[in-house]
Order: structure tokens, then C-alpha cells, then sequence
């Protein structure tokens, strides 16, 4: 296992987003966690050689080997007046990261892994260690109420999801290129299956520092492919799902206990009657997001 924790206070911006209106540093840093499995993705380049070995593929050279990964990216957190958006990214090994109607996780311990909404709250909390021990990969970035306020929600997400992408593939491929020697290092494609109808921008000159990208002589390739649904309908996207709702529910439960009375561990942020009440009676807390009316009418209302 190796696991990294860091924030990022400062992004390179894309002008062709809100994004390009971002101040720099950040008004609050964003947060991400994760973990590379050193054992599954050795397991990964050792099924990728016994592939080349088998008699239908024993004239391709190991120059020409690819290794493909699916990173699986979902977020929640979009619609509450309170907290961060959490997006997350997950690896899963290739025999388990496929269509969910093709079964790929029957007899496994993800078994019951669909769409985290579909889930009840104690079967997602029994899902979430085994998917970070099973994951080939997996990260977790928490975008602040501060940022969302700064480019917006729409924006927020997919900053969260282009930060979660990037950050995912540098990982594998620095993890890569500590594993194998130049002269038999993989061809890799990296296939962003991202929940939801629009694909993030992704920063080509940043990634390009890694060596990753569509340009002449990469062998660190990137598609996307945006998913609508597609936390029920691809593994490596439900994986996402789970990791990105219970760490949410987790903080938000854990706010509950720090700011008593807003019911945060009930509503989890979102703009029921129980929290707006609270914050008309409570006040706004530095974790209400200010650019959302209702935080917005409240604050105008105690001036």
C-alpha cells in the first residue's frame, strides 16, 4: 500500500472555464487522499506479460504492451447548502471493471456494489474498507464551501473531478516507473469513465510534465467518456460513488457533533426545512456555502 495525503492551495487555471476567474492562492485548500496498491498493480503488469507469453501473442513485443486502466469518477455533495463537494476516482482490477449488467464483481467481496443512492447507509459503510483494500487505486478530493463559492458548483465539480483525474493517473505512473525498468515500461491508457454528461478539462500541459497525454511519443495515453447513470452501470464508477458518499456522510456526521443543533449528521447539509430553520435560528456557520441563496438571505437577514 502506499497511501498520499496533501492539499493543493494553488491549481493551474484553464481558460476555457469559470475556472480562469479563480483567485490564486485558493481561499481554502483542497484536500485529497489516497492509495496506490502496489501488490494489484504488480499483478496487473504480471497478467499483462503471461498475456504477451500465449501462443496468439508471442509476436508482440513487450515495447508494445498495453496496460489499460478504468478510473471510475463520481462526486456528491452538489445540491447541500453546507460542506464540500466530494469527487472520487477508483481503480479496479481489470477482471472487476466492467459493465455492472455484465456481473463483473459476482463471488467478490463488492458483490453487492451498484449506484451508493441505491444502497441503504450500513450497506455503503460495509462497502467502503473493502473497496479501498480491493482498489488497484482509489483518491478522494474534498473541494471546500469557500472554492465553491469562488467559481461555483458546476465549476467546483469539475475542478474536483479534473484534480481527482490528474492526481490518479501521476500517481500510477510515478508507481509505474518505480516498478519496471525504461527499456520493458507498458504502453498505459488511462480511460476516464466519469459519471454524468460533461467530462472535466483536464490540464494536457500539466500532465504532459508526467508524460502523460495524447502527444507524439507518449505511452501514457487519455480518453474520457462521460457516463450518464454511470454509477449504476460501470464498477469502477459505482466503486467511486461509495467512496465519495460515505466520506461525505463521515464528515458531515462528525460536524453534526461539532456544531450541535443543525441536525448536520441528519440532513447532511442539504436545504431542508429542520436546517434552514437551524441557521435562521443558529446562524450561518464558516462552512455554509455563501454564494447559495438561502445562506444568502439568511446572512442579510442577521446584519
Amino acid at each position: 500500500m502506499t497511501p498520499f495525503y496533501h492539499t493543493l492551495t494553488e491549481i493551474t487555471l484553464l481558460s476555457s472555464t469559470a475556472q480562469n476567474n479563480l483567485p490564486m492562492p485558493l481561499g481554502a485548500p483542497i484536500i485529497i487522499e489516497g492509495n496506490i496498491n502496489q501488490q494489484l498493480l504488480d499483478n496487473e503488469l504480471h497478467n499483462l506479460k503471461q498475456d504477451l507469453n500465449t501462443p496468439a501473442t508471442e509476436q508482440v513485443s513487450q515495447g508494445d504492451s498495453l496496460l489499460q486502466f478504468d478510473i471510475g469518477i463520481d462526486e456528491v455533495g452538489r445540491g447541500p447548502l453546507y460542506g464540500s463537494v466530494v469527487v472520487s476516482g477508483a481503480i479496479l482490477p481489470k477482471r472487476w471493471s466492467s459493465e455492472i449488467e455484465q456481473n463483473p464483481l459476482q463471488d467478490t467481496v463488492l458483490s453487492t456494489l451498484t449506484d451508493s443512492k441505491k444502497l441503504t447507509e450500513s450497506k455503503r459503510e460495509r462497502l467502503f474498507d473493502p473497496i479501498k483494500q480491493q482498489a488497484l487505486a482509489y483518491i478522494i478530493v474534498e473541494i471546500p464551501a469557500a472554492v465553491i463559492d469562488e467559481v461555483n458548483i458546476l465549476q467546483a465539480t469539475m475542478l474536483g473531478m479534473r484534480v481527482a483525474g490528474e492526481q490518479l493517473m501521476i500517481a500510477i505512473v510515478d508507481t509505474l516507473r518505480s516498478t519496471v525498468t525504461p527499456s520493458i515500461e507498458p504502453n498505459v491508457r488511462f480511460n476516464l469513465l466519469v459519471d454524468g454528461n460533461k467530462l472535466p478539462d483536464l490540464d494536457w500541459s500539466f500532465l504532459q510534465r508526467y508524460g502523460v497525454g495524447n502527444f507524439p511519443g507518449s505511452k501514457c495515453s487519455v480518453y474520457g467518456e462521460a457516463w450518464v447513470k454511470g454509477d449504476a452501470r460501470h464498477s469502477a464508477i459505482a466503486a467511486a460513488s461509495v467512496l465519495a458518499k460515505v466520506s461525505r456522510d463521515r464528515q458531515l456526521i462528525a460536524d453534526g457533533a461539532t456544531y450541535p443543533g443543525y441536525g448536520l449528521e441528519g440532513h447532511k447539509g442539504y436545504p431542508t426545512k429542520a436546517h434552514i430553520d437551524a441557521i435562521q435560528q443558529l446562524g450561518v456557520l464558516p462552512q455554509h456555502r455563501r454564494s447559495f441563496k438561502p445562506i444568502q438571505q439568511a446572512l442579510e437577514q442577521h446584519r
